[in-house]
């Protein structure tokens, strides 16, 4: 992929980025199912699960499951802690490094994959978690937000496992989409 591809490209993938990819106010319906579906509608989300799978998959061994694993217990830990300050870029930038990541081809440890995958689940966990009110409906929003979370890291994980160009091409596109939401 040249340069001159990529500087084209860009602009187009970040226009066709809805400009809610940041927010989330307004989850209307506070329940299972639209915890459920949350993860699929924002291209934040859906980008950083399956890129968190692709990556499970691209360094193998124990990392397959670990590193999922550590992105979803941290969600849920994110989902029910205290505010953090800059989440959305906190969000944002995770997307892009678990892009370049990917692109790269980077080996990163286990424990260093696992603390990584953790820190950006933290971050998706905060941005829903201080939004959806602290009853028990807001409680069955998290637990189908961390049940469609870890479906779309076993996505990844199975697109991973071709073990082909395409996992690295995903995560450029994956880092390319997150460049947009910094932009725009």
């Amino acid at each position: 992929m040249t340069t001159h591809f990529i500087r084209r490209a860009l602009p187009i993938i970040a226009l066709a980025i809805p400009a809610t990819v940041q927010a989330h106010p307004g989850h209307g319906i506070v329940d299972l199912s639209a915890g459920a579906v949350h993860p699929f509608l924002g291209a934040d989300h859906l980008l950083a699960m399956l890129a968190v799978g692709l990556l499970g998959a691209q360094l193998g061994g124990r990392a397959r499951w670990a590193v999922p694993a550590a992105f979803v217990g941290a969600l849920a830990v994110g989902f029910v802690g205290p505010a953090i300050p800059g989440v959305e870029h906190g969000v944002a930038l995770s997307v892009l490094l678990l892009g370049t990541v990917l692109a790269l081809a980077l080996r990163l440890s286990l424990p260093v994959a696992a603390s990584f995958a953790a820190v950006c689940g933290l971050f998706h966990g905060a941005a829903h978690g201080a939004e959806i009110p602290a009853d028990a409906m807001g409680a069955l929003y998290g637990v189908g937000m961390v049940i469609s979370s870890a479906a779309l890291h076993t996505a990844g994980f199975a697109l991973g496992t071709t073990r082909t160009p395409l996992v690295r091409f995903s995560g450029a596109s994956i880092a390319a989409v997150a460049l947009g939401f910094f932009i725009f």
